[in-house]
């Protein structure tokens, strides 16, 4: 008997329910993961509260879009897979269950030395901020100018934005600065005085600028420091697409698009092997039972724990 964690209208963490169900069975170019660990991203409680739009419900709704696990079954006309591989899933809508049916182009296999709930971790966060480094074209000699530095998007792009030779400036609260700092960043405090803290910590000025946070200062002192060609954002897409500033996910009316789509599919892949090797890391914040998913979600959307939220089933 598989469960499954499903909603059937918009509201509040308490519309979540974890039902049983029978074992998922796959069809031709399908498997089934059984789920060791499935990633609490912010777009499963945006979709679950209504503030993203989807549309209408037809029959109960499964939750959650990145995990890792071990295929239990294979389909018809699958090549490259094999029951008993460990994968990382991404992209598959239902990873908060204990099996969840999948596509092989959405897995990646998993290092014997990354555990589940790391590379459950991964998915959105990484693949967002690997996508986003590379629209803006971060590279050697770039200096980053990161609102929200200490979130799992925030964490992932100052370790990338490193590697690819930049230096990182991220602004977060100060019970944040040391990890900030750990990870190889310049951290600076939220709040009145922004502007001025921003040009002491970087007196060269800034190239570049990525907005995790979504805030008005966020946006303001990114426009006075940087070039409006390099001013991007992944929460306020609506507000910055209106601007002509560069605007991915958050809202952003404009898809991405095939280019920016493929680098995130791309993103896993490169990532993985630098987390087997402990040159990336990732922060996990709490791990929680799958039957705890309301708690969960409404921890996550409190931002009331810093790094990722992970659910066991």
């Amino acid at each position: 008997m598989a469960r499954y964690v499903t909603y059937s209208q918009t509201g509040g963490p308490e519309v979540l329910e974890v039902q049983d169900g029978p074992d998922p069975v796959p069809g031709a170019g399908q498997v089934v993961v059984e789920i060791r660990a499935a990633g609490v991203n912010p777009i499963d409680w945006k979709l679950r509260a209504g503030i993203r739009p989807s549309g209408p419900f037809e029959e109960p709704r499964r939750v959650g879009f990145d995990g890792a696990g071990v295929i239990s079954a294979v389909g018809p006309d699958v090549d490259g897979c094999s029951v008993g591989d460990e994968v990382v899933v991404e992209n598959t809508q239902g990873t908060y269950a204990t099996h969840v049916v999948a596509s092989p182009e959405n897995l990646t296999a998993k290092p014997a030395g990354v555990d589940f709930e790391v590379a459950a971790a991964l998915g959105v966060p990484v693949a967002t901020a690997y996508q986003v480094l590379a629209s803006l074209e971060v590279g050697e000699g770039d200096r980053l100018l990161l609102h929200g530095g200490s979130g799992a998007v925030g964490q992932a792009a100052i370790q990338l934005a490193r590697s690819r030779g930049a230096e990182v400036v991220a602004t977060a609260s100060e019970s944040n600065h040391e990890r900030l700092r750990e990870l190889g960043a310049t951290p600076v405090a939220y709040g009145e005085g922004l502007l001025e803290r921003l040009r002491e910590a970087s007196p060269e000025g800034y190239t570049v600028s990525l907005d995790c946070a979504g805030t008005d200062e966020a946006l303001e002192t990114s426009l006075e420091l940087v070039e409006r060609g390099r001013i991007g954002t992944i929460v306020q897409g609506a507000q910055y697409h209106e601007m002509g500033l560069q605007a991915w996910s958050g809202g952003s009316p404009e898809p991405l698009t095939p280019e920016q789509q493929g680098l995130r599919d791309e993103a896993i892949a490169e990532v993985l092997p630098l987390v087997a090797m402990g040159e990336f890391e990732v922060e996990i914040g709490r791990v929680m039972k799958l039957d705890d998913v309301v708690e969960a979600h409404r921890i996550s959307q409190q931002g009331g724990v810093r790094g990722k939220i992970v659910l066991v089933p």
